[in-house]
């Protein structure tokens, strides 16, 4: 009776050992409903107002914070009501020395804080990048991002994707390269799916076009991995091409800011981009699609865009001789055949009053002709190799890259003899453009006359076709010899141009006027604007036109066999 006497004047009751006061309504408030409230509004502005790149962040944590803060802000907004409550009521609460009514409101306002900062940590302090941990909520993030298309969100997304290259590379499959599965065939981990995944997803063309407008470096950061790593199967086929491709097609790129150091100062004399993707001619053989961005679309190049290709190529193509000379590289010569192809236009010129240089089709083939020129003076710094196979089999069995750029001097020279006519556009295109540069001086040195050679054994092939069956391709061959080498003066060539000029007046000498009568059209097709056949004497006839320092025509002449009653060319 005296203790429960005892427990009302102190303000408690005791029950045994267990003993209740009630709380005191004017007691020490550290964290109460009133500053939960306005916590939660600065917490919940700052959620809502957040940008792009720290909602990405909290998203790709390896927790899902979202759905935690969510649970903690209403238990901790739940019990902060009741302590106040509990207080203005001065309702009784079990009395102890560990949890003192000042430590409960700091265990309350502690996990407030602490879910305020575990946001800040993720957001601001240690963004999170992929990993084993986050795998799932990484991938789910990204694939959000992408999916809405924006393209101001992209831009940001895209930058913030450099930070996990590094653990994407590491994590993805190492597939094989020719029979597409992976060096390992034990079952994936979470972590290497998502991977290989992202990979996948990154290839999105919008995301591309992101990652070279605003976020270059995320691109070096994917390429400098994989070449660091040695990966090269990793599922970044798509993803390489469609960087090339937006690269290529914009021309505030990297690629274009890159070219060379007159014109764009330290970045043009480092490339580090253009470093990363293409000076590695194992890196290019291995992912396969860098150096072929559009195949369908190509045609339709401007001849800006196969200037930089071009130059991407050539850095391969320097890579691959100084470190793998003797080593097959199908990208490179899918490369080396694309580039052929951008002068298939240059018959559209053809019927122009004059060469305009700087036109589309006149620049593609300057550019041609430099990269062919680039080539050769690439070969000449590494050398000729010792053992270089000079003739190769019709399979094409054996050949090395000078039969590459052999074979790219003839694409260009069966492009440029569609020129036919008006003489002056024939000779400019035919002579000044191509012939002049192919057999001028920059193919003086060593590796130049192999691939003159190997050129000349091209050409000879057309005419050893033309003796099987009269064709159009041949034709088109002649009739560039003719205008190039064939009425030359004597002593007037020497070494290459000479060889050529014997064979293609001795092949015309036996058998021209055997084929005018056999087959006329192809006959005709031999012929370019000045040059024209005399039924009557049998002869070639070349017309040098009146200039300014010719007063009259002047005409040299061919003498040729009489034709064969018989339909066989010798």
């Amino acid at each position: 009776m005296q203790s429960q006497e005892e427990g009302k004047l102190s303000n408690e009751i005791c029950y045994g050992f267990v003993c209740f006061f009630s709380l005191d309504p004017n007691g020490p408030k550290i964290f109460g409903l009133s500053e939960f409230l306005a916590g939660l509004a600065l917490m919940v502005l700052a959620w809502t107002t957040a940008d792009v790149l720290y909602r990405f962040r909290i998203a790709a944590a390896p927790w899902p914070l979202r759905i935690i803060t969510f649970y903690i802000v209403a238990v901790v907004g739940i019990l902060t009501l009741l302590t106040d409550l509990w207080r203005a009521e001065g309702w009784y609460v079990i009395k102890g020395s560990i949890l003192s009514p000042p430590f409960w409101q700091a265990i309350l306002g502690g996990v407030y804080i602490a879910t305020f900062l575990s946001w800040a940590w993720y957001a601001f302090i240690k963004p999170p990048v992929f990993s084993r941990k986050n795998a799932r909520h990484y991938a789910s993030a990204l694939y959000r991002v992408i999916l809405k298309g924006s393209v101001a969100e992209l831009s940001v997304i895209s930058d913030e994707l450099s930070f996990s290259a590094k653990n994407l590379i590491t994590y993805a499959t190492n597939f094989n390269k020719y029979g597409g599965k992976p060096e390992k065939t034990i079952q994936k981990k979470p972590e290497e799916a998502y991977a290989d995944i992202l990979l996948l997803l990154i290839a999105d063309k919008k995301f591309c076009r992101a990652i070279v407008q605003s976020a270059p470096g995320t691109a070096l950061s994917f390429f400098e991995e994989i070449g660091k790593q040695k990966k090269y199967g990793v599922q970044v086929e798509a993803f390489a091409k469609n960087i090339v491709f937006e690269a290529i097609a914009n021309k505030d790129s990297f690629l274009y800011h890159e070219g060379n150091g007159y014109e764009s100062g330290l970045l043009g004399y480092h490339k580090p981009l253009s470093q990363a993707m293409f000076s590695d001619s194992a890196l290019v053989d291995g992912v396969g699609t860098l150096l072929n961005p559009d195949p369908l679309g190509q045609w339709k190049w401007e001849a800006y865009k196969w200037e930089v290709y071009s130059r991407i190529v050539l850095m391969v193509f320097e890579d691959k001789v100084h470190k793998d000379f003797w080593g097959q590289s199908s990208a490179l010569s899918e490369a080396l055949r694309h580039i052929g192809e951008a002068v298939s236009g240059l018959y559209q010129i053809n019927g122009a009053e004059k060469y305009i240089r700087g036109e589309c089709e006149q620049e593609k083939l300057r550019i041609v002709v430099d990269f062919i020129s680039d080539t050769v003076r690439i070969l000449d710094e590494k050398g000729v190799p010792e053992f270089l196979p000079m003739k190769t089999s019709s399979l094409r069995q054996g050949e090395t890259i000078y039969d590459e750029v052999a074979r790219l001097a003839f694409a260009v020279i069966l492009n440029a003899a569609k020129i036919k006519s008006p003489a002056t556009l024939c000779w400019m295109v035919q002579y000044n453009a191509v012939w002049g540069e192919l057999a001028g001086y920059k193919f003086s040195g060593s590796a130049g006359k192999i691939v003159q050679y190997k050129l000349r054994r091209l050409l000879y092939d057309e005419m050893e076709n033309m003796s099987k069956f009269p064709n159009y391709k041949s034709a088109l061959i002649f009739g560039f010899l003719l205008n190039v080498v064939a009425f030359f003066p004597k002593g007037s060539v020497v070494g290459h141009e000479k060889i050529l000029k014997k064979l293609t007046r001795g092949w015309l000498k036996k058998n021209y006027a055997s084929l005018r009568i056999h087959n006329p059209t192809v006959a005709d097709a031999c012929l370019v604007d000045g040059i024209t056949y005399d039924v009557d004497k049998f002869r070639l006839v070349k017309v040098y036109s009146v200039n300014a320092l010719r007063k009259k025509p002047r005409f040299v002449y061919l003498q040729l066999d009489s034709p064969r009653p018989s339909f066989d060319i010798i």
